[in-house]
């Protein structure tokens, strides 16, 4: 089952960045260091793990999310509806910034983001419940797992 939003809403980001001279860069899926790549290329080894990080296409849009789980920062191609963690194996799902909505936790007040329609978000952090509707003032309970 899907694990909702972590509350750090982050902007999207392209994956590669260009760099000094014909170079680009993009995250190891493996263990997540900075990989450097000649331009141009379709795959690329790291050093560090040996993993096989595959390139996208030059122009392909990409957004970060910070996973559920584990709270690493995950890159993704824009448009997909859920996204593996590759250090916690989370599913994770991937809205687009106008399916979502924002409100502090009634308990840590932590920033929260929520699916346009839901009635309560349970925060990552303290598993408080917060009720979110049309008011504008949210009711709350405490969450006993």
């Amino acid at each position: 089952m899907p694990v909702p939003l972590a509350p750090y809403p982050t902007p999207p980001a392209p994956l590669t960045t260009p760099t000094v001279g014909s170079q680009s860069q993009l995250v190891c899926s493996g263990c997540r260091n900075l990989l450097l790549y000649p331009v141009g290329a379709t795959s690329v080894c790291c050093a560090v793990c040996n993993a096989v990080t595959s390139v996208p296409p030059p122009g392909t849009e990409m957004a970060q999310l910070v996973c559920g789980g584990c709270h690493t920062l995950l890159m993704y191609i824009r448009g997909a509806t859920s996204v593996q963690c590759s250090c916690c194996h989370t599913i994770n799902l991937a809205l687009e910034a106008n399916q979502v909505a924002h409100v502090n936790c009634g308990n840590c007040r932590m920033l929260l983001m929520y699916q346009y329609g839901a009635r309560s978000v349970k925060c990552a952090v303290c598993q408080f419940i917060t009720s979110v509707g049309a008011s504008t003032s949210a009711t709350e309970q405490k969450f006993n797992v």
